[in-house]
């Protein structure tokens, strides 16, 4: 939301400033006072956030002069709250930001840049890409803390009863073997999503995005990108292949049959790593298969980057500006982030933090082994809201409801009032 935001929409901000803002929480805006600095987590409340409260702790214990209120905010209703609090000047000192909401929200002014700081001390260990991924304008506004990307996730029991050794390498694959595996098992091969963000590789398997960023040219509707949403659409239909979901509940259905043993593939990240062991089918995590997502007619394929970083808020006082700096660094290194892996099975953002133990998690590894594929996303703030006319469409088109040319051509005109200075 911008500064100049409506009265009622400021009282509401105000209100939330007071009871999570660490600018104006308990705590000295002295420099050698205690601080107490307000965290935004927006991690799982169940599956991660006790990890992260655990590290809250340890930092607490060895930093006697500051302490840290946490706060778990639903992930889908951050990104809004975040805006709506740092333009009425009262946004937490720290958040888990969204690799796409980070340079978005660095464009407006709300984070603070953190080369040459204490949080970016190590910043050699990271992963370069995800570093490029935290920057506007060449400055960087986040530390990377999880990073993750889309594989497809198969019952390898499952494939096996229908006498497939290996993981589709291509989409036309994918289709030969779920006719197989239905044939054989009765249950179905593949189960796609609608949402845009799983629909992505489809593009990338042609050669294609939405948007070409450096050219300043829509093109999700251009005929690379057609033929990728076309492919898309195709695995909706035919022997061993699920009927799209377009249901709100279509996320848990998928997920819930794939860890059930009813359907024998999807497209999922790393972040659904404990909950595949929960499911009947993976009791024995052996029987998970993690691969590289189908390429395209082109040969090429790849999936995009996602994750997480902690950024920090530039509307804090200089006192909670350091702590926070201070707090960014311990959370994000590499005995932090051994410890996130261990207890969430999320994937670390450095190297370092790949030890042994770690990679022992079978998830982790067939994770770690398809991040190479993954495509960063473009220097881009408005990029990830790219998706948003597309989750509208896509269900329409995979419900047929409307042909794809049409609900590619709605997507077009929604996506240039996202970026007005794009050509089509």
């Amino acid at each position: 939301m911008r500064r100049g935001i409506a009265a009622s929409a400021l009282a509401a901000s105000l209100a939330l400033a007071a009871t999570a803002c660490g600018g104006s929480d308990s705590g000295s805006d002295k420099s050698d006072g205690p601080v107490t600095l307000t965290w935004w987590d927006t991690s799982n409340a169940t599956n991660e956030a006790p990890t992260y409260q655990a590290l809250v702790k340890q930092f607490e214990a060895a930093n006697k002069g500051v302490k840290v209120k946490y706060v778990n905010v639903p992930f889908d209703q951050a990104q809004n709250k975040f805006d709506t609090a740092a333009g009425a000047q009262g946004a937490p000192d720290v958040l888990r930001s969204e690799v796409g909401w980070t340079p978005a929200f660095a464009k407006k002014g709300y984070f603070l840049p953190l080369d040459g700081t204490d949080a970016l001390g190590e910043r050699s260990q990271f992963q370069p890409s995800l570093i490029k991924q935290a920057q506007y304008e060449g400055k960087t506004y986040g530390v990377p803390l999880v990073t993750d990307t889309l594989a497809l996730v198969y019952n390898k029991a499952l494939f096996s009863k229908a006498g497939i050794a290996d993981a589709p390498k291509t989409w036309d694959e994918l289709k030969s073997d779920a006719a197989k595996i239905q044939a054989k098992t009765g249950v179905d091969g593949y189960w796609g999503s609608t949402q845009a963000y799983y629909a992505q590789s489809f593009l990338y398997g042609e050669g294609a995005d939405t948007v070409d960023a450096a050219g300043k040219k829509i093109t999700v509707d251009s005929p690379a990108a057609k033929k990728g949403y076309g492919t898309w659409l195709g695995l909706f239909s035919g022997k061993g292949l699920h009927k799209a979901d377009i249901t709100a509940d279509a996320y848990a259905h998928i997920q819930d049959a794939f860890v059930n043993g009813k359907v024998a593939a999807i497209l999922q990240g790393p972040w659904e790593i404990t909950n595949f062991y929960k499911g009947a089918a993976f009791k024995d995590k052996g029987n998970l298969g993690i691969a590289a997502v189908p390429a395209g007619s082109t040969g090429k394929a790849g999936a995009p980057t996602g994750g997480h970083n902690l950024s920090v808020y530039a509307g804090s006082d200089k006192a909670h500006q350091a702590a926070a700096l201070k707090f960014v660094r311990f959370m994000t290194s590499a005995k932090s982030q051994e410890t996130i892996a261990l207890k969430n099975s999320t994937l670390p953002t450095r190297a370092d933090a790949y030890t042994a133990q770690v990679k022992a998690d079978p998830g982790i590894a067939g994770y770690q082994g398809v991040l190479s594929a993954a495509q960063p996303r473009p220097a881009l703030p408005e990029y990830s809201s790219l998706w948003g006319p597309l989750d509208t469409e896509l269900p329409k088109i995979a419900g047929g409801k409307e042909s794809l040319d049409q609900g590619l051509g709605n997507a077009e005109q929604a996506i240039a009032k996202l970026v007005p200075d794009f050509s089509k």
